[in-house]
């Protein structure tokens, strides 16, 4: 879907909507009041203060209806300047716009407002010249929003919507919302019963249900035997740190607002730890090393705690609790760019296997004039940087360069992934880290007898196991690869009281086999049993009646298929052992 901030055109026009739904919403409840209404990748929004009066759903409808009479009447948009006592006078009504218009700067801003017809709004602009041009829009939704984002302001309403050019334009992009909606991974989660978010366990801190922890276990075992099979030694550490420990490394400074709160117990201050490599960096100073033990490769998959945003939290791909599939290399400087290589080759060795065809290289720089956010150490950063390209085009990787996207402590390639729907995210990285190992004086001893500086790599191939799983089942609308299927066989039999003891026999012989099975053994009819077999997007649906019983057979079918083949059970238990054991990717 297109970003409608990164348009300039679309922007400007979804700005001007903005207002005309402030009118239309001023017609109808005529005590509204409005905070901002700004444009966001998806299109726009306004808060607004209606009192006592509710916008629901069904009444988005008639807004419509009253933006477009309006939009027809085709009233001009006026810029005009004010003062900021003209400004004061002319809002003195509104308490919102008073609080925006108190906390500008007159020497350093214009404060201006629009006016269309009878409504008036304060804002920058641009606008578009004439409400006429406003024709292809659609209001989307309503939702809460307090006030200044703070849980302590009052409550307002948010209504979202969009603008377009053309009514092909706006009937595309609704066709991808409805897209969007079937994969989006909070719907299927709950209807696969994956994982569960509850406000009294908290906002941002998934619990997964056992169909998800089987996915997620499964993912974890299968990440965890490719890194043992390159020489990873897997440690498990602390969800917690004394806050020494992030001064030392440099994270208290550089990203403290993004943890949670300290701690204060018997006089040290702990924190929830954001990030694992300095716990990583002290298992490797835990005992001196010689060049030969190196490289060390440190895995772990990760607890992780983030302070996002409330308006930031979704499902499982943005949480405030998560696991990483984390290690960190520590490295000599002649070994760099063979370990750089294996990280990239696992990267898309993993690809492979999960069908990721649409991705993008991304070298990830700091920003020279941003003192505050990266290490202040300039030859570090060249001599970090420098590696790092030398490295990628020595590999001859096709890249893209981005400054400002660098992690405070080095320089780092990201892969970003094209989904289904929405924006590409970033999905694997690897960041290369001369600055922590010295902090925390990390040291090998040479072959000449002298302590030297390790390298360290920083890499995350899955990222988080949370946010991979939700790509995972966007991408395939849970419609899972055998392998990962939470259920991997539903065993039906036609009529319970005759083919029961069969099916369950068959049931028992598979999960004694290691296959994932299910029996649904109830007195339904069997096409509500069949049906719910598809609802649920299990593999592999076994249909036993008569002639199974009789014959000692199997009859299958394939999810979203009707056809039913008929095998042995040993030939049905070989069958699926090959499609797990070659991971085959569900058309």
């Amino acid at each position: 879907m297109i970003n409608i901030k990164e348009d300039e055109k679309l922007s400007i026009k979804n700005h001007s909507c903005a207002h005309l739904l402030a009118q239309a919403v001023k017609h109808l409840y005529p005590n509204a009041k409005f905070w901002v209404g700004p444009v966001i990748e998806e299109g726009f929004y306004y808060d607004i203060d209606l009192g006592e009066d509710v916008i629901k759903e069904e009444d988005l409808e008639k807004i419509e209806k009253e933006m477009k009479r309006l939009a027809k009447d085709g009233k001009r948009i006026v810029r005009e300047e004010l003062s900021k006592e003209e400004a004061l006078e002319m809002f003195k009504d509104d308490p919102y716009k008073v609080d925006l218009i108190n906390r500008m700067n007159e020497d350093d801003e214009v404060i201006s407002c629009y006016r269309q017809g009878d409504f008036t709004d304060l804002c920058r602009g641009p606008h578009v010249d004439t409400t006429k041009e406003l024709k292809y829009f659609k209001l989307l939704k309503v939702s809460g929003a307090y006030w200044k984002g703070d849980a302590k302001n009052k409550m307002l309403q948010r209504v979202y919507g969009i603008c377009f050019d053309t009514q092909e334009d706006l009937d595309e992009h609704l066709r991808l919302l409805a897209e969007a909606a079937e994969r989006d991974h909070r719907k299927i989660g709950k209807e696969l019963e994956l994982f569960m978010i509850d406000d009294l366990v908290g906002r941002g801190l998934p619990m997964f249900l056992p169909n998800g922890y089987i996915l997620w276990q499964e993912l974890e075992n299968y990440i965890k035997e490719k890194e043992r099979k390159l020489g990873y030694l897997h440690v498990m550490t602390p969800c917690l740190g004394n806050v020494e420990l992030y001064k030392t490394s440099g994270h208290w400074d550089h990203y403290k607002e993004n943890m949670f709160p300290a701690m204060e117990v018997e006089g040290e201050a702990f924190v929830l730890r954001p990030m694992n490599c300095p716990h990583h960096m002290m298992i490797y100073a835990n005992q001196l090393h010689s060049y030969k033990d190196l490289p060390i490769r440190i895995g772990e998959i990760a607890h992780d705690f983030r302070y996002e945003a409330s308006g930031a939290v979704k499902g499982i791909e943005r949480a405030r609790h998560f696991c990483q599939n984390d290690a960190h290399l520590f490295v000599r400087p002649d070994q760099i760019k063979d370990e750089f290589k294996r990280v990239v080759d696992l990267i898309f060795d993993v690809y492979k296997d999960f069908g990721i065809t649409d991705y993008r290289c991304v070298l990830s720089l700091r920003d020279k004039n941003d003192k505050e956010k990266y290490h202040p150490d300039d030859a570090m950063w060249d001599k970090a940087e420098n590696e790092l390209r030398e490295v990628l085009n020595d590999l001859g990787i096709d890249y893209v360069e981005e400054i400002g996207e660098a992690a405070f402590y080095g320089p780092k390639l990201d892969v970003n992934v094209k989904p289904a729907i929405g924006n590409e995210i970033t999905l694997s990285t690897c960041q290369l880290d001369f600055c922590l190992p010295s902090k925390f004086d990390l040291k090998y001893v040479d072959k000449d007898g002298e302590k030297k500086t390790p390298v360290v790599l920083h890499r995350a191939i899955l990222g988080s196991l949370d946010r991979f799983m939700a790509y995972i089942i966007e991408e395939t609308k849970g419609a899972f690869p055998t392998w990962l299927a939470p259920v991997q066989v539903k065993v039906i039999p036609v009529n319970p009281e005759f083919q029961g003891d069969y099916a369950k026999e068959i049931d028992e012989f598979l999960n004694k086999e290691g296959i994932r099975s299910s029996l649904d053994n109830r007195n339904e009819k069997l096409g509500y049993r069949l049906r719910e077999a598809q609802t649920k997007k299990v593999p592999y649906t076994l249909i036993l009646g008569d002639n199974e019983k009789e014959n000692n057979t199997i009859s299958y079918r394939l999810f979203g298929e009707k056809d039913t083949t008929t095998v042995g059970k040993d030939e049905f238990l070989k069958l699926i052992r090959e499609d797990i054991d070659s991971k085959k990717i569900r058309k």
